[in-house]
C-alpha cells in the first residue's frame, strides 16, 4: 500500500483518535514511542536439549532509524539489550526507514557491533531493508557489525554436545522467500526457530518442521483504540498482529513483536515499543 492509500485508509480512525484531546496527541507523539518495554516469554519444548535449558534469546525488530527514531535512542536500546545478557540476538528486519535517503553514520555500525551475544547475532531482511535500493547497504552495515544474514538459510547453534537450529527467510514482500531451500537438509528432530519478517507467512511455515517463528513488521498496529483494537496493519501482517499465536495442528508457535520504531506516522497509542526476551526451557 502506498503512502496516499495508507493515510486515506487511516484518516477516519486517526481523526477520531486525535480528536480525543490535545493531551492524547502529545502522549502518542512524544511519550509512548519512547516507552520501551521488555516483553518476556518462556518457550517450552521436549525438543529443547537439557544444555539449552535457560538459554536466552533477544529479539528486536523494526527500528526504522531515521523516521523519528535517533541513534541516541538506539544507543539506549543497545544498553538495555546488553544488560539482559542474552546468549543469542536476532533482528527481524527494517533497520532504517529509507535506506537510500538515510545519512549512514559509522556510529550505527559501532552500536550494532557493541551488541554482545556469545552464541551469535543473526538478522533477516525486512521490506524497508530491500526498499529504496537499500539491500546491499544494509547488508554491508550488518556484516561489519558481525551480524550473520539468514537469507533462505539456516545455522546450527551448538552448546556442549547439543544443537538447535536457527533459520531465516528473505522478505516476503520485496524479496524471494523460499522455505524449502531454507530448511533443506536439516534434521526435523532439532528444535528449530524461524525468523520471518512478515508474520502471516506462518500459514506456510506450519507445513514445515518449524517449532517457533519470530516476526515483526506489524508494529502491533502502532495505534490501538479501546474496544476497537488496531486501526491498520500492513500487508502480510493482517491476520497475526502482536503477541503469541499457537497452531495446534502443526505445533508451531508464532511470536509477533510490536517492534521499536514507527513508520508512516510517528505515533504509538496503547501499543508500546518492545524487545522480547525468550528463555528456552526443557519440558
Amino acid at each position: 500500500m502506498n503512502r496516499r492509500s495508507f493515510i486515506k485508509k487511516l484518516l477516519a480512525g486517526s481523526l477520531a483518535f486525535f480528536g480525543i484531546s490535545g493531551g492524547t496527541y502529545y502522549y502518542a507523539r512524544n511519550v509512548e514511542p519512547a516507552l520501551l518495554t521488555v516483553h518476556k516469554e518462556t518457550i517450552q519444548s521436549k525438543k529443547i536439549p537439557s544444555s539449552f535449558d535457560g538459554f536466552k534469546i533477544i529479539q528486536f525488530s523494526d527500528t526504522h532509524i531515521g523516521f523519528h527514531y535517533t541513534l541516541d535512542q538506539f544507543q539506549e536500546l543497545v544498553k538495555k539489550i546488553n544488560a539482559l545478557e542474552p546468549d543469542l540476538i536476532v533482528f527481524t528486519g527494517d533497520l532504517v526507514d529509507k535506506p537510500n535517503q538515510y545519512n549512514w553514520n559509522p556510529r550505527l555500525t559501532n552500536l550494532l557491533s557493541s551488541l554482545h551475544a556469545p552464541k551469535g547475532k543473526f538478522w533477516i531482511y525486512g521490506n524497508h531493508d530491500h526498499g529504496g535500493y537499500g539491500t546491499e547497504i544494509v547488508k554491508e552495515v550488518m556484516g561489519q557489525a558481525n551480524f550473520q544474514l539468514l537469507k533462505n538459510s539456516h545455522h546450527t547453534i551448538e552448546q556442549q554436545v547439543d544443537r538447535i537450529l536457527i533459520a531465516g527467510i528473505d522478505d516476503v514482500m520485496l524479496g524471494q522467500p523460499n522455505l524449502s531451500k531454507t530448511l533443506e537438509n536439516t534434521n526435523p528432530d532439532l528444535f528449530t526457530i524461524l525468523l520471518a519478517h512478515e508474520p502471516d507467512i506462518a500459514d506456510k511455515s506450519m507445513e514445515f518442521p518449524v517449532d517457533v517463528q519470530l516476526s515483526g513488521h506489524s508494529h502491533g498496529g502502532q495505534v490501538r483504540l479501546p474496544f476497537v483494537g488496531h486501526l491498520y496493519t500492513p500487508l502480510y501482517a493482517e491476520k497475526y498482529v502482536e503477541g503469541k499465536y499457537r497452531f495446534e495442528s502443526s505445533n508451531l508457535d508464532l511470536y509477533v513483536s510490536r517492534g521499536i520504531g514507527t513508520t508512516r506516522l510517528p505515533y504509538r497509542f496503547l501499543c508500546k515499543p518492545e524487545i522480547t526476551l525468550f528463555t528456552l526451557k526443557t519440558q
